[in-house]
């Protein structure tokens, strides 16, 4: 399985905000940070903000937090809001499917996977806070395109 560039941005940003030692960012900073683009960034941002897993503040000093302590932000509720079909495959019109017992198990290993996803805050996702901080602090401002390409590898 693999996971969209949307959850990858809305991760990004969620960890992000559970390091920045003012726990505040914006579009721009995150966007330059990681060379990301910022059109595609602000749909993240948006559809974090409906999960009510971000607070927006819009204008001069504007920006967003986490709308939670990271501890109340669980992965796998992060996951499954981000993720539009975790299908992991389309058994729908299979000629096989009335026999085939693959479907049953493909949903058994989402169930896993969510629930490993479950049993994790945004707190063990973010446990190297100082880490995490550097690293980011140390990435390079690059001019955020307006492509959807990722510049920079994920955090894991």
């Amino acid at each position: 399985m693999q996971l969209t560039r949307h959850t990858d941005y809305a991760l990004r940003v969620l960890i992000h905000l559970a390091v920045s030692p003012t726990g505040r960012a914006t579009i721009p900073e995150i966007a330059d940070s990681y060379g990301l683009s910022r059109n595609h960034l602000m749909k993240v941002v948006h559809h974090l903000s409906k999960g009510n897993f971000i607070a927006t503040q819009r204008g001069r000093g504007g920006g967003f937090t986490l709308a939670r302590p990271p501890e109340a932000i669980m992965l796998g509720d992060v996951i499954r809001h981000t993720e539009t079909d975790m299908n992991l495959a389309d058994c729908g019109g299979c000629a096989l499917r009335s026999a085939c017992g693959l479907s049953g198990i493909l949903k058994a290993a989402t169930a896993a996977f969510l629930a490993v996803l479950d049993q994790h805050s945004l707190v063990d996702a973010a446990r190297d806070k100082a880490g995490l901080a550097a690293l980011i602090a140390a990435l390079p401002s690059l001019p955020s395109s307006s492509s959807d390409a990722c510049a920079q590898p994920a955090l894991t």
